[in-house]
């Protein structure tokens, strides 16, 4: 019995795929979504949302229950419990997604697996594992929740740098650990960094040579367990909450050998039209390139990703158009 063909498969029902099958749904293409887990991804486990426009606050789950709704209104299929394996381009042009003992083909694929949070792994992380209780990822996120708390914040790349400056802006003190002597982030922002850190009455320490070790506290954050990696001295520092900045993962290690990805496993793609280099498969959401990590900017590029798709099948030839000459649809 030949597949079911449908005209658009999304990988991944977080933000980024519910938004994509929300456009191409309504645009009468026939669409499959697949999802590993349960709908959602990373906001699902999110107990306070209050940085996405228009809504003043809502949770993860009820922003999530109310996408996949209204994408289900317009007919598109949800599967859950659906690990894609792999992807092939076909001999007809088509896509073939394959999952468990599945195969399912489509005219486009829109990648949208999101990525994870690198953890720490250590004791009372996962415990405290929300803003409400205290340890978060994301400082652009959750900044406010900690007004005029003392925060500590691990990490040493440019995301570690970034997020602390802008958790300066809110917090009362924040000291930053890093497990070198010396920041991998870009000078510029050390430079900044630093600047701040010797101003008069300046609400930042930083911690060299410093890892943390656990996490700890009755019901929320009170402390982090610190260690010095040169000394091996130890000290339990009082806290309100610890952001942990180690990087992100992308959900792409199938796609290992098939799409292009960069060292870090982010899908190589054309940031305006997100076009990976296989004709008819876009990507969409914290799994590319060049991907800024919120909510708000996953679904646009879900939204983009879904749009494009039309244009892939108005004219296959635009794929392999440049950036510069390529058409942008002025309307749905």
């Amino acid at each position: 019995m030949p597949d079911t063909l449908y005209d658009v498969m999304i990988v991944g029902a977080g933000p980024a795929g519910l938004a994509a099958a929300l456009y191409t749904a309504r645009a009468r293409f026939r669409t499959l979504v697949l999802e590993r887990m349960i709908p959602g991804g990373q906001i699902y486990t999110t107990d306070r949302i209050e940085n996405y426009p228009g809504i003043v606050r809502i949770d993860g789950p009820s922003l999530i229950d109310q996408m996949q709704k209204q994408v289900e209104s317009f007919g598109a299929e949800l599967k859950t419990a659906a690990e894609v394996s792999r992807i092939e381009k076909l001999a007809d042009g088509n896509l073939a997604v394959h999952c468990d003992s599945d195969r399912f083909t489509a005219r486009a694929v829109i990648l949208a697996m999101g990525s994870h949070y690198r953890k720490l792994g250590v004791p009372g992380e996962d415990e405290f594992r929300n803003a409400g209780a205290g340890v978060s990822y994301c400082g652009t996120c959750d900044a406010p929740f900690f007004r005029d708390k003392e925060v500590v914040s691990i990490g040493g790349g440019n995301t570690a740098v970034e997020e602390t400056l802008h958790l300066l802006k809110y917090v009362k003190k924040a000291t930053l650990l890093h497990r070198r002597d010396q920041f991998r982030a870009d000078k510029v922002l050390v430079e900044e960094l630093l600047a701040k850190a010797n101003e008069p009455d300046s609400h930042l320490v930083i911690k060299y040579d410093s890892v943390a070790t656990a996490i700890e506290g009755h019901g929320r954050v009170q402390s982090v367990r610190l260690k010095n990696v040169k000394t091996g001295r130890q000290e339990d520092y009082p806290c309100d909450g610890a952001f942990i900045f180690v990087g992100m993962t992308p959900n792409t290690g199938f796609l290992k050998g098939t799409i292009q990805l960069t060292e870090e496993g982010f899908i190589v793609c054309d940031c305006a039209y997100l076009r990976t280099l296989i004709p008819g498969v876009f990507a969409a959401g914290d799994c590319r390139i060049g991907a800024a990590m919120q909510l708000a900017t996953a679904i646009g590029d879900g939204v983009n990703a879904g749009m494009m798709t039309k244009q892939y099948f108005r004219d296959p030839k635009w794929w392999n158009k440049p950036v510069s000459d390529a058409y942008q649809p002025s309307g749905w």
